[in-house]
């Protein structure tokens, strides 16, 4: 089994019809939709935990938000017997990775935890710049030195390829968490000047997100040139995916109107929903030599299998915690073949608030089964 350094870049609030690899003419991502021509999209990936904090929870310790305790955003003031303000006593797979000789690496959006202990630093990443909530005028923890103007998604991209160049001799995670394309919805002038001259598309018409969206595609860009000209890329495993849903595509009863900063039509619902929209998000995956390029795959995978996956990759063959997921390292190296279950599954047990004035709710506690074709949502709260 070859060990290969492993590049996770996780986009925020992106669904997947925001990448012209699957289907958008509009938004302009020719660096994603080159890592889709060099390696495996896949059409089915879910995330469990359809919102910020949960679902960034679930990708790193392999358990759904009813087992990690994550069920909401995590901000000071959570109130409430489920609300946790941090990531409780879980393993993530960073912390075997560094058992195992990865040197682990963060740049970007944490969401677990504000105060030192619960500082990535704590969960087996030897380097960590966190910053998240602006994309201009932004902080860090650590305070590094910033230039004046210097839009996030830019930073945290320096710091990717500066972490990326300096280990390069060694075996390395990195986690380039990107807080673009949440909210505020914030872009370069430039990229927003250039979308402004679009005409819209269905309810994809905010140039100020597209431009957005076009900034992430640049950093997926500059991680993929810096593997090649350091020719470490066929010894590294690169996934690009999404948190949750586009923070859009919310029905108003009784209208044809949908409220949100974007559309994830043709899907239903969007961020905060364990509908398709919510949790139905873009996953592609490049290991040249190991992963087929071109290829496309249809095989329901959650982020829960995350974990086992690097897992795998490392040799480890257990982990002292339950994990919810499997490895996905055989449908990565045939597209074609199935993975070794008859469903996937989720429960959220958490409320999450509308954005539609007259309901409540956007999702009450729900469990959720995807067989093939069929989806099944049991909600134990009828609020909505």
């Amino acid at each position: 089994m070859d060990r290969p350094n492993i590049v996770f870049i996780l986009s925020d609030d992106q669904g997947p019809w925001a990448a012209g690899c699957y289907g958008n003419d509009e938004i302009r991502t020719p660096a994603i939709d080159r890592l889709a021509a060099t390696g495996t999209r896949f059409d089915n990936f879910f995330v469990a935990t359809p919102v910020c904090s949960p679902s960034r929870a679930t990708y790193l310790t392999g358990r759904i938000s009813s087992q990690h305790g994550v069920h909401d955003w995590i901000r000071e003031g959570n109130t409430g017997p489920d609300a946790a303000s941090y990531l409780q006593d879980e393993i993530c797979y960073t912390d075997v990775l560094a058992e195992h000789g990865w040197t682990c690496g963060l740049s970007g959006k944490w969401h677990l935890g504000n105060e030192p202990e619960y500082h990535p630093g704590e969960r087996g990443f030897d380097e960590a710049i966190v910053s998240n909530g602006r994309h201009f005028n932004f902080v860090t923890r650590p305070e590094v030195p910033t230039k004046d103007g210097e839009y996030l998604a830019d930073f945290l991209s320096d710091q990717a390829v500066d972490f990326i160049e300096r280990h390069q001799e060694e075996t390395f995670f990195l986690y380039l968490a990107h807080f673009a394309v949440h909210t505020p919805i914030q872009a370069k002038q430039p990229l927003v000047d250039r979308f402004k001259k679009k005409p819209p598309v269905g309810g994809h018409n905010n140039p100020v997100y597209a431009a957005m969206i076009q900034s992430v595609d640049e950093s997926v860009g500059r991680v993929m040139k810096v593997l090649d000209d350091l020719e470490i890329a066929d010894q590294t495993l690169l996934v690009f995916a999404s948190d949750n849903g586009g923070l859009g595509g919310y029905s108003v009863p009784g209208t044809d109107q949908r409220k949100g900063i974007t559309d994830n039509t043709p899907l239903r619902g969007g961020k905060g929903t364990l509908y398709e929209g919510g949790v139905r998000v873009p996953f592609v995956a490049r290991w040249p030599g190991k992963i087929p390029a071109a290829s496309e795959s249809n095989e329901p995978i959650v982020h829960v299998d995350m974990f086992p996956t690097f897992m795998e990759l490392a040799g480890v063959r257990k982990v002292e915690q339950p994990l919810d997921g499997v490895s996905i390292l055989p449908a990565l190296r045939d597209p074609s073949r199935a993975l070794k279950r008859d469903a996937i599954y989720w429960h959220f047990p958490g409320y999450l608030e509308s954005y539609i004035p007259d309901r409540v709710w956007r999702t009450t506690p729900v469990s959720t089964i995807r067989q093939g074709d069929y989806k099944l949502l049991e909600f134990f709260d009828h609020a909505l």
